[in-house]
């Protein structure tokens, strides 16, 4: 078990270390595993690296690579291990765990080909089971693995040991969890593509490594890290287990460690500073917990959940429950480009100048209207200026079924009178429908030019149609298309100076007074996340423009990444028609909607998703005692 570092951390049963960014901590992992190696290398030695794919290894991976090409670092004396691969996909396939560690790593750096090991995903499934001892066997001869890198899940899993699975399992074959592959639907174009099992090394294999670290980013990855690192040891949450190692850290960015009490609920554990931020989320916490209303609590229920410091220092209850109380009840306005000809003391946004000049920012299409629809509604019908930016067409979205469908269409039309269009169709429509249920099928062509044009225009027509049902004109429509998104695929995109460029020539020519933005604390190497760092560069570019110093940034949130009570600084009320307009609008994109392979029927629809998570704030509000609403739309303020 591991000893307490400090009095923040005493529900911490893993040593878990905080860093500004995903960036910082992986440069700090890369000078530590480059030591090792180094070390080995001085003693004659190899060194056994256990390595993880999907995105969270990815900035490790780019600064080992920066190591070897920069300053010299070797891998020549570097055994690898790689923790799992989907049962089923050869190493060409685009999402294969081979394909991805040779992009992203072996093919950049002097490690021998032969000292290079990750599961076969093509061996026959009555010889996986011996294939599976003859891994561990390997692992064994080369005298056991130093070093393991892990990613956590949002299930829990580490490799793709899924809950249930033992404090003793071995590499093995595995059935992936529904939410696994749901979270990997995009990557494969759709659900019904991704692989229903994989090889994976067992808890029990990855237990066995000298040493373990285990990376998370993001906010997604925050419930699930402090469970693993704070809950009971359970096969429910596979990466708990990872308490009982004698050498095991955990390095997360600020957004995947506020889960962690000492970021959540810091009073609980040891003495803080009560500033206005932390007062108003401690007692709306406070709020939720007793399950009363703000202006219902009182004395004692502070003493009994650790505040009581707080009330010797901004009490009594009576008046703390009232400041905190005015504090959220100011954030909520059916104005959210502010109320022209009113005083704005207590309002959100300000009154002038009116119209305003409003820019919404969607990382891919669908983007705005699932965090903000009822928004731009709203400001489009009180005489704003709003433009829609898409910075990517989201072609990597569509699934081949609907470029299928829609090809069909097209060679209906151009049969007759495009006989040259028809062909180019035609040919994309025969790959599509060639791999049709094909067991294990790469997604057709998912680097050609011809077919991801088809799937951009299918979402550009969605987003039109999305706008109108929210009233605007198809022109409030920018569709920025920005390089590094079509020159990539998720995982691995990496924008450069010419998306810098056209980013801040768009806002240099909008000059907006408003700019609605998502996608900051999300997964880094997210679109999301992705695009709003591009954002947030081209604004330090641009500081001290005179028309930035009056520009306010506003964060959006989809539903599946929602905002606390306390995190919000605008709330925006939406009547049941206008919830219902939202969710219409939402229902444009019919090629992001999900097909259940197993059932047949939609399942985890984003309209569902996003209609659920608006109804639920409002009663957030309601339950802290603030109006009864419909629905809310939430924005917090980014001040850079």
């Amino acid at each position: 078990m591991n000893t307490l570092r400090s009095e923040s951390q005493q529900r911490e049963r893993i040593p878990t270390e905080i860093h500004d960014s995903s960036e910082s901590a992986s440069r700090e992992l890369a000078a530590y595993i480059a030591g090792r190696i180094r070390q080995r290398a001085a003693e004659g030695r190899s060194f056994v690296l256990g390595l993880a794919t999907g995105s969270t290894p990815v900035r490790l991976y780019r600064e080992l690579v920066r190591l070897h090409r920069e300053e010299g670092l070797s891998f020549s004396n570097v055994i690898t291990f790689n923790l799992d691969e989907y049962h089923g996909l050869g190493r060409t396939h685009p999402e294969s765990y081979w394909r991805f560690m040779h992009e992203q790593l072996f093919n950049h750096i002097d490690v021998p080909a032969d000292q290079v090991n990750i599961p076969d995903g093509l061996v026959a499934r009555g010889d996986v089971f011996a294939w599976c001892r003859a891994y561990e066997e390997r692992i064994a001869a080369a005298g056991g693995i130093d070093l393991q890198v892990l990613g956590i899940g949002r299930t829990g899993h580490i490799g793709f040991n899924e809950p249930g699975s033992g404090r003793d399992s071995r590499t093995r074959i595995v059935t992936l969890d529904a939410l696994t592959r749901r979270d990997a639907a995009r990557d494969f174009l759709g659900e019904s593509n991704v692989p229903r099992y994989a090889i994976t090394m067992g808890v029990g294999t990855i237990l066995d490594a000298r040493e373990l670290v285990m990376l998370a980013w993001g906010e997604a990855k925050a419930e699930v890290t402090a469970l693993a690192v704070e809950g009971p040891v359970s096969d429910s949450l596979p990466a708990s287990f990872l308490q009982l190692h004698a050498k095991v850290r955990v390095l997360v960015d600020r957004a995947a460690a506020s889960g962690l009490t000492r970021l959540r609920t810091p009073w609980l554990v040891g003495p803080v500073e009560w500033t206005p931020a932390l007062a108003r989320r401690s007692v709306t916490w406070l709020s939720q917990v007793t399950g009363r209303p703000l202006l219902k609590l009182l004395d004692s229920h502070y003493g009994e959940h650790g505040m009581a410091e707080l009330l010797t220092e901004q009490g009594p209850a009576y008046h703390l429950n009232i400041r905190i109380f005015n504090e959220t009840q100011h954030t909520i306005t059916g104005w959210p480009g502010g109320k022209p000809n009113a005083d704005d003391t207590h309002r959100p946004e300000r009154a002038l100048p009116h119209p305003k000049r409003v820019l919404v920012l969607a990382p891919e299409p669908s983007d705005e209207m699932l965090g903000m629809g009822g928004t731009i509604a709203r400001l489009a019908s009180q005489g704003h200026q709003v433009s829609v930016v898409y910075m990517s067409s989201g072609n990597l979205a569509v699934p081949d079924t609907e470029a299928a469908a829609a090809a069909e269409l097209l060679m209906s039309f151009s049969e007759k009178d495009g006989p040259a269009q028809y062909a180019r169709t035609r040919a994309v429509w025969q790959k599509l429908m060639a791999q049709d249920g094909e067991e294990g099928a790469a997604p057709a062509a998912a680097n050609e030019q011809e077919l991801r044009r088809l799937k951009g225009l299918i979402r550009r027509g969605e987003a039109r149609s999305a706008l109108r049902t929210l009233g605007l004109p198809t022109e409030a429509a920018t569709f920025l298309g920005l390089p590094f998104y079509e020159k990539g695929r998720y995982r691995q995109f990496r924008p450069g100076l010419e998306d810098f460029e056209m980013l801040r020539a768009l806002l240099v020519r909008h000059q907006p007074h408003q700019v609605f933005v998502t996608g900051a604390d999300q997964d880094p190497s997210s679109l999301g996340a992705l695009c709003f760092d591009l954002f947030r560069k081209v604004l330090a570019d641009l500081k001290g423009e005179a028309w930035l110093e009056q520009c306010r940034v506003w964060l959006y949130r989809t539903p599946d990444k929602r905002w606390a009570p306390h995190e919000i600084d605008m709330a925006v009320p939406l009547s049941p028609d206008q919830l219902a307009q939202k969710v219409q609008a939402i229902y444009q994109h019919r090629s992001q909607r999900s097909q259940s392979p197993s059932r047949g029927e939609l399942h985890s629809e984003e309209w569902l998703q996003a209609e659920q998570a608006a109804r639920e704030l409002a009663k957030a509000y309601d339950a802290l005692g603030l109006a009864e609403y419909e629905a809310i739309e939430a924005f917090s303020r980014w001040k850079g």
